[in-house]
């Protein structure tokens, strides 16, 4: 074992003893915030609680143009976990602590390579990602913070991620009139019925987007999550509600595959049409220029000397970078098919890669 990697792992076994699973939120700017703070002795340091549990560390030494960005927050254990998930444990091939794969196992890489290490580098530590509220993030590209690259570190099997999806989620309410259910036109006054006519339609559009391309992503990913509402089988439903959500290319337009959705009810049987959360794809901004950004996201991990990876169909915040004009794409050790497992684990193999190009990268 290098002694790269024993100090990675050093600092991973102190990130994963720190509580930080999200919900419930309990995150402040001691605990974790403190020991990062003090493992960075040559950085200029800020950390901003904005609130709910969304708390930021901003590292700075020199003058660097690129961010590397890593959350810190973890989603709640299960009960399936066979020993303490905040304590790390270590195989002969593995790390095990939750988080250690998303994605703590980056943030501890980071911190060691900073060490060894006197270049210009800048790191984001942030701690919401996991409760879709980027507060964080959001507040850092508010400032004027002058940079024009970000790497996002997301377990990508330690290779370039240049494009993934949008996501949205909208929860859409029916209207109906209540009757008894004999009545000739129960068909076309029951919100249940309406809705369910408004999911075929939207069905089927899928379906039709099957064919479109972008970056080695195909088509349109939709879901209908959750459909409630009416009394009982013999009354006529007099409300409805939907959970829907989509996933659209990078080549997609969120705001007309809204105007199609929502189309696809009448004004009549539709009450309300309400967008709960949007992120935009990677890389984002105009669709036009998708394919010209996606090739200024690879030209940097190019330089960076990053293998390349396949486009994914989860979700970052590396597109909130993206969306304010950085160039930028994620990178980072771990399989996402271990992300929010129990036993969750992350490979020594692909922590010390990612340590050494991060050493690469800041020298």
């Amino acid at each position: 074992m290098t002694p790269l990697l024993e100090s990675t792992l050093d600092h991973l076994q102190a990130l994963v003893a720190f509580d930080t699973r999200n919900p419930p939120r309990a995150i402040t700017t001691g605990g974790i915030f403190d020991y990062i703070r003090a493992q960075l002795p040559d950085f200029t340091v800020e950390v901003t609680d904005h609130g709910a549990g969304a708390v930021s560390l901003f590292a700075v030494r020199g003058q660097p143009k690129r961010l590397f960005n890593v959350h810190l927050d973890t989603v709640p254990s299960s009960p399936a976990w066979s020993a303490d998930p905040l304590k790390l444990r270590v195989s002969e091939d593995r790390a095990i602590g939750l988080g250690a794969c998303d994605i703590k196992g980056a943030a501890a890489a980071l911190i060691a390579a900073a060490q060894i290490t006197r270049g210009d580098a800048a790191f984001l530590f942030s701690s919401d990602e996991e409760a879709n509220d980027p507060r964080c993030i959001a507040a850092f590209l508010a400032r004027d913070h002058g940079f024009s690259e970000a790497i996002i570190a997301e377990p990508t099997q330690g290779q370039a991620v240049l494009a993934h999806r949008g996501i949205s989620a909208v929860r859409m309410a029916f209207a109906g009139q209540a009757g008894h259910a004999s009545a000739e036109n129960a068909l076309s006054l029951s919100a249940l019925h309406n809705a369910m006519r408004w999911g075929t339609t939207a069905l089927d559009f899928v379906q039709a987007q099957h064919h479109l391309r972008f970056g080695g992503l195909t088509g349109l990913r939709f879901n209908i999550g959750r459909v409630e509402g009416g009394i009982k089988a013999n009354m006529i439903a007099p409300s409805a509600e939907v959970r829907f959500g989509f996933r659209p290319l990078p080549s997609q337009d969120m705001d007309g595959l809204h105007a199609q959705f929502r189309s696809f009810a009448s004004a009549e049987a539709l009450a309300e049409y309400e967008e709960t959360f949007r992120g935009p794809s990677l890389p984002s901004g105009d669709v036009a220029r998708a394919e010209e950004r996606r090739l200024a996201a690879r030209d940097l991990a190019d330089e960076l000397g990053l293998p390349i990876g396949s486009a994914v169909d989860f979700w970052t915040e590396a597109s909130l970078f993206s969306q304010a004009g950085l160039t930028a794409l994620v990178y980072g050790p771990g399989d996402i098919a271990q992300a929010h497992t129990a036993d969750e684990w992350v490979s020594l193999e692909q922590l010390q890669s990612y340590a050494d190009s991060v050493v690469r990268m800041l020298a």
